[in-house]
C-alpha cells in the first residue's frame, strides 16, 4: 500500500482592492435635480397668476326684453265705502191674535199672501156675544121704562110740593130715584156697547199691510183672547237693514251723519254679486258692543220690488264720501314689501324701477294713489315676478277703464255685477 504524503500549504494572502469611484450615471442625474425644482416653481407661479387673471371674457348674446303688461295711471273718481254685514229687519211685525174667546169658524186668507190693512182674515163664532147683546138690550128697555115712571112721579110731587100736600122728603126721595134710574140706563148702554165691540172682535182683520205667514191655527179650534197667535204679518215695503261697522269707523260716519248729509246704503246678496236695493242711513245705535267692538246702524229701504226679505243676510256698503280728480292705478300694480307699498314704473327708455307709493281708498279694481305716481305714468300689472331694477321690458299697455265704470255720477253701484261697482272703495 502506497502512502501518499499529505502536503500542507498556507493560504495565499489577498491584496486590498483600491476604492471604486461612484457610477457616472447617478452623478449625472443629481446634476439636473436643481433645474427640475426651478422648473416646477416657475410652473406653479405661472398657474397662480393665470388663476388670478381669471377666465378670458366671453362674448354673450344681448338679453331679450321681458314681456310685461302695463297700465297708465289716470285721474278719476272713487267712492269711499264702508263694508258691513247686515240682516233685513221689517219695520213692523205683528202677531195676529183674537181679542175674544171663542171657536175659530173660518180662515179667510191664503198662506203667504200680501194682505192689506183692514182685510178680513178670520171669523170667531159671534153667537154667544150676539145673545149677550140681546140680553143687555132687554135690560136697557126695562130700565128705561122704570126711569119714565119715576120721572112722572117726580113731576106730580113737584106740583104738590108748593101746597104742602106732600112732605119735602117724599119729593127729594123721588128725585134721587130718578137720578138712580138714569145711572142704570147709562150702565145698560155701556154693556150694550161692550157686547157690540165683542161682536166686532169676532171678525179678525189685518192690522197693517204686509205679507202674512203660515196658518198657525185651523178652523174648529177654540182660541183664547190675546194669547193664541193665529198668524204673523210682516211689513215688506218699506223695510230696514240692520248692519254693523267697526268702532274705528264710527267717528267718520257720525261726523257725516250729524251734518245732515244723506248717506246712501247699498244692500247686496250673500255672494256680493247682485244689488238688492238702495236705501239711506236712518239711525245709529247708542252703544258699542264691547264683545265685538262694533256698533249697529239701521238703514231704510223702499223695497218696492220686494227683493229684501225679512231676516235675510245681506252684505252692506255705506257710501261715506266721493273723491274726484284723484290718481288711480289698477290694484294688480300695487306690490307690498312688508308694510310698505310700491309699484314698478316703466321709464321712457323701457327700463323699470320701483316707486314707493301711498295708497288712499281701495276699490275692487282700482286704488287711489296719494303720492308716488303721476297721471300718465306706466305701471306694471303683470309679470312683476321677473323684474329687477333696470330690467329692459317690452310693455303691452292695457286699456285704461272709463272713469267711474259701473257707477253713476252719484256713486250708485250697478246691480248685477260680480262685485261692488268699479270706482267704489272701502274706507281705510
Amino acid at each position: 500500500m502506497i502512502e501518499h504524503p499529505i502536503q500542507t500549504s498556507e493560504p495565499p494572502e489577498f491584496e486590498e482592492a483600491p476604492p471604486q469611484a461612484p457610477p457616472p450615471r447617478r452623478r449625472k442625474r443629481l446634476r439636473w435635480l436643481p433645474w427640475l425644482v426651478l422648473l416646477l416653481i416657475a410652473a406653479a407661479v405661472s398657474v397662480y397668476f393665470l388663476w388670478l387673471a381669471g377666465p378670458a371674457p366671453r362674448r354673450t348674446a344681448p338679453v331679450a326684453p321681458i314681456g310685461v303688461v302695463a297700465a297708465r295711471a289716470h285721474l278719476g273718481a272713487i267712492s269711499v265705502l264702508i263694508n258691513g254685514l247686515g240682516t233685513v229687519v221689517p219695520v213692523t211685525t205683528v202677531n195676529v191674535t183674537s181679542r175674544v174667546d171663542g171657536e175659530l169658524v173660518s180662515v179667510l186668507y191664503k198662506q203667504g199672501d200680501i194682505v192689506q190693512k183692514g182685510q178680513l182674515l178670520a171669523q170667531i163664532d159671534p153667537r154667544p156675544y150676539e145673545a149677550q147683546l140681546l140680553q143687555y138690550q132687554g135690560q136697557l128697555a126695562r130700565d128705561e121704562a122704570a126711569l119714565a115712571n119715576a120721572q112722572l112721579d117726580l113731576t106730580r110731587y113737584a106740583s104738590l110740593l108748593p101746597d104742602n100736600a106732600i112732605p119735602r122728603q117724599t119729593y127729594d126721595t123721588q128725585k134721587s130715584l130718578v137720578e138712580q134710574d138714569e145711572g142704570v140706563i147709562k150702565a145698560d148702554e155701556g154693556l150694550i156697547q161692550s157686547a157690540q165691540v165683542n161682536i166686532a172682535y169676532t171678525k179678525i182683520a189685518a192690522p197693517l199691510s204686509g205679507q202674512i205667514g203660515l196658518r198657525l191655527v185651523d178652523p174648529g179650534n177654540v182660541v183664547s183672547a190675546n194669547s193664541t197667535v193665529l198668524a204673523v204679518i210682516t211689513q215688506i215695503s218699506p223695510t230696514t237693514v240692520v248692519f254693523t261697522i267697526s268702532e274705528q269707523q264710527l267717528q267718520q260716519v257720525r261726523a257725516r251723519f250729524a251734518n245732515g248729509t244723506p248717506l246712501p246704503v247699498y244692500a247686496y246678496d250673500s255672494s256680493f254679486t247682485n244689488l238688492l236695493g238702495t236705501g239711506r242711513l236712518q239711525t245709529i245705535d247708542n252703544v258699542i258692543d264691547p264683545t265685538t267692538g262694533t256698533v249697529r246702524l239701521r238703514a231704510l229701504f223702499p223695497n218696492s220690488h220686494d227683493t229684501l226679505y225679512p231676516n235675510q243676510f245681506v252684505n252692506v256698503q255705506l257710501l261715506l264720501d266721493r273723491r274726484r280728480n284723484v290718481v288711480l292705478v289698477p290694484n294688480a300694480a300695487i306690490q307690498l314689501n312688508g308694510t310698505e307699498a310700491y309699484v314698478w314704473v316703466v321709464q321712457p327708455d323701457n327700463t323699470v324701477n320701483t316707486h314707493p307709493v301711498t295708497v288712499g281708498a281701495s276699490g275692487p279694481q282700482e286704488s287711489q294713489i296719494t303720492s308716488g305716481v303721476a297721471p300718465g305714468q306706466l305701471v306694471v300689472t303683470q309679470g312683476v315676478d321677473r323684474l329687477h331694477p333696470g330690467s329692459k321690458v317690452n310693455a303691452q299697455v292695457s286699456k285704461t277703464p272709463a272713469p267711474s265704470a259701473g257707477a253713476s255720477a252719484q256713486g250708485t253701484p250697478a246691480p248685477g255685477t260680480g262685485a261692488p261697482a268699479a270706482g267704489l272703495a272701502s274706507a281705510q
